[in-house]
């Protein structure tokens, strides 16, 4: 099922929210792993490096903003919406944070060691230079439909 179809579904079963809008998007690492963690409710938070949204002229998530997740063929997975959105150091993300994304064993280490490879690959595409200090954007969600 694509995107437009999971948001007909979701409007026919919950016509209060048919002026809303959605954004579909995929995880930037294994796409379909995360969107499976996110259907099964393991992950409920993900972040980002604050820079990219300049980089890739994208919004900053907002509260009560509606998600579809896609898997790697862009097929709709589910319908989240965010609940919590702060911008903190890379070396302030708490282990609660790093536990609520749901990858490996969640621990803060784990979180740490898997995205200051990401970021710093990130950034060094863009000719910018990771540091511990960096701005990220972590945004908590739930699952509404899937």
């Amino acid at each position: 099922m694509k995107a437009k179809q999971l948001w007909e579904r979701f409007i026919e079963e919950n016509p209060e929210y048919r002026n809303e809008t959605y954004v579909a998007w995929q995880y930037g690492v294994v796409p379909d792993e995360l969107a499976d963690l996110t259907v099964r409710g393991i992950k409920t938070a993900t972040s980002s490096a604050y820079e990219c949204y300049s980089l890739e002229d994208e919004a900053l998530p907002k509260i009560g903003e509606w998600s579809i997740i896609l898997d790697s063929k862009d097929d709709a997975r589910c319908l989240t919406r965010t609940t919590a959105v702060s911008i903190v150091p890379y070396n302030e993300v708490t282990s609660e944070h790093a536990f609520k994304e749901g990858e490996g064993d969640r621990s803060l280490a784990y979180w740490k060691d898997v995205h200051k490879e990401f970021y710093s690959k990130v950034y060094e595409k863009n000719g910018l230079e990771f540091n511990e200090k960096i701005p990220v954007v972590c945004e908590e969600f739930r699952v509404v439909y899937k």
